[in-house]
Parts: structure tokens; sequence; C-alpha cells
């Protein structure tokens, strides 16, 4: 039996909030996407209601919501290649690379991890005097080639070809040798409920040990990257100090961030912030 002839079975008889949800999320995994409009027709339940099931949903972290709607809970099965990377919401990345910058101060030794947002933090280290800068990513060394007032210590390690950076276990062994100020920490997929998480098990390792090597830990992520998810688990939300996203996350995960203590850095997008 299909979900829709299920729904319009159920048309005349109550049903109760977890049989409504379990079918909202068969829809969910058919359309992707579905507007709060859409689920009160299927449902003939009020806004009210609706709103209230994504909201379980949302915490069980099955779907997430947007502007409108709500969409599902998708994996990670693998990742981008920084070229296309390198240009997807650019004016976003800049907006929270300025946010970056005012953790940053003269004389700090700081942690890039690989990938196109902390690359966007490169000219705001350049800047100031005394830094020293320690990452994985090729991307962030050519960057600072020419900066002669910066030293970078690069982790080696396994070449991950399509990310440019380093990976595996020499990379990690690397990082526990160092003490940095604040790791500024990039992932492919972040939410509430599973915290950062990774289609690669070669990054696991590096992104723990420089997190665990760093006086302060900070996530820098979009926020179109949320509600999605990957085989492995990097670390709890709770684990970083501070996270830096932009202002098109969605009004329940901020909520839920700053209801764990974790400072909430808002980049504005076009024109909207929060």
């Amino acid at each position: 039996m299909s979900t829709e002839e299920e729904i319009a079975i159920a048309g005349g008889t109550p049903m109760i909030p977890d049989q409504r949800r379990e079918l909202m999320l068969r829809q969910l995994r058919k359309h992707q996407v579905l507007s709060v409009h859409q689920l009160m027709e299927m449902f003939d339940c009020s806004h009210m209601t609706i709103r209230r099931d994504i909201a379980v949903l949302e915490q069980e972290g099955r779907a997430y919501s947007v502007t409108g709607g709500v969409r599902i809970a998708s994996q990670v099965h693998s990742e981008p290649s920084h070229q296309s990377k390198a240009v997807v919401e650019l004016p976003h990345k800049q907006g929270m690379a300025r946010l970056a910058a005012g953790l940053l101060h003269p004389d700090m030794t700081i942690y890039l991890d690989a990938g196109t947002s902390t690359l966007e933090i490169v000219p705001h280290i350049v800047a100031l005097s005394g830094m020293t800068v320690v990452t994985n990513d090729f991307g962030v060394v050519n960057a600072l080639a020419d900066a002669a007032h910066v030293d970078v210590i690069h982790t080696g390690g396994l070449l991950d070809h399509p990310n440019r950076s380093s990976v595996g276990g020499l990379a990690a062994a690397t990082l526990r040798q160092l003490a940095t100020d604040v790791a500024f920490m990039s992932t492919s997929s972040w939410d509430l409920q599973r915290g950062t998480t990774t289609p690669s098990a070669l990054k696991v390792e590096v992104k723990q040990a420089a997190m665990q090597s760093a006086s302060q830990t900070v996530l820098i992520a979009t926020s179109s990257k949320y509600g999605t998810f990957g085989m492995y688990k990097v670390a709890g939300l709770e684990q970083f100090d501070t996270i830096i996203t932009d202002a098109a996350l969605a009004e329940a995960a901020a909520d839920g961030i700053r209801k764990q203590r974790i400072e909430l850095l808002l980049a504005p997008v076009g024109g909207r912030s929060k």
C-alpha cells in the first residue's frame, strides 16, 4: 500500500501523532522537501499540529525545518572536490571569515582545518603580526606562500587528492605534538543530534587530534550543511566553544545550539541577520 493510500484510508479516522509523523517521513523520503501548507492538506491538520510534528522530527534528527517547510535529513556519501566548493556560497563564507577574524589577535598559533570556509580566514591572518598557522590544507599553504611574516606548518600525511589536503595517522601524529590557541574546524555535515560527521574515515583522526591540541575550538560551516550527516562522527557540537555559520540557519537549530551554551555567531545573508 502506498503512503498516499494510507493517508487516504486514515482520512476518516484521527491518526495518532506517531503514525502521522511516520507517514510524513515517508512523504519526505519521496519528495525531499515539503511545505507546511502541503502537509496540512495531506493530513488535514492545523498549522500548529504540523509545526509540532516537525519539531519532534527535528529533535529526533530525522528531518529539519526550512523556511516555510521541512526537509528530510540526508546522508553525505562523499565530499565535493576543493575546486567545486571554492565558488559555492562564497559571500556566506567571506561573512563567516569576518566573524572569525574577531577571535584573532597578534602572536597567535592557530589551526586551519582543510576547507574553503577556513581558507577565507587567511586574509585576516595576513593582516596580523607574529602569527603561526598549522594546517593540513595545501590551499592554505599556497595562499600563505608569499606571506613571509606568517610561520606555516603543514601536517604532512596521506594526500586526499580531491580536497587537496592531508589525512590519516601521520597528519594526526603531527598535530598531537603541537599546541594551538584556536582550531578553526570545517565540516561537510553537522546537526544537533549527530554533531559533526564525515563520510571519510581518514579525516576523523586528524580532526579529533586538531581539536584536542587546541585551547579553543571553533566550528565554521555554512547553514546549507546543517541537517546532513556522514557515516563517521567527529565531535558533538558541545565540544565546540564557538560555532560560526550564516543567518540562514533555521531558528530551531539556532535555539538548540544556544541552549547548549555554545557561542553562536551568524553572518548576515543578503541583508538578513538574527
